[in-house]
C-alpha cells in the first residue's frame, strides 16, 4: 500500500486524466490509481481537495449518481459543470454504457501504453 500522500497523489492524477465530457466512478478512479477496492479513499481525497482546477465533477457513484444530496450547492454545481461539458444529467444521474467501456482510453493517459 502506498504512503497516504502518494495514494492521494495517484488518485488526483487519475481524476485529472478523466477527459472533458466523460465521467468515472469513485471505484474506477481508485482502480486506475492502482488502489483497487479503495473507492471510499478516492471519495475522501476528493472531499479534501482544494485545487479549483481539479475536474472533481467528473467523478460519480458507481451507479452514475451524483454523491451530493439532491438540491445542495455541491449537487447543483456538479450538474452544471457536467452539463457545460455536454454530459446529460437526468434526475441526478449520468447514464453510462457498459461499466468502464467509455473510459478504457484513460489507462494509456494515466499509465502509458500497455506492455507488449
Amino acid at each position: 500500500m502506498p504512503e497516504p500522500d502518494a495514494a492521494a497523489a495517484r488518485i488526483l492524477a487519475a481524476v485529472r486524466a478523466i477527459p472533458r465530457g466523460q465521467v468515472a466512478g469513485y471505484g474506477e478512479v481508485a482502480r486506475r490509481a492502482g488502489l483497487p477496492g479503495r473507492a471510499r479513499l478516492a471519495a475522501r481525497v476528493l472531499s479534501q481537495n482544494s485545487d479549483p482546477a481539479l475536474p472533481w465533477h467528473r467523478v460519480l457513484r458507481s451507479d452514475g449518481r451524483i454523491a451530493f444530496p439532491e438540491g445542495s450547492t455541491g449537487y447543483r454545481e456538479q450538474c452544471q459543470r457536467l452539463r457545460a461539458e455536454g454530459v446529460a444529467v437526468v434526475g441526478g444521474r449520468v447514464r453510462r454504457g457498459l461499466a468502464g467501456a467509455a473510459h478504457s482510453d484513460l489507462d494509456p493517459i494515466v499509465w502509458g501504453p500497455p506492455p507488449g
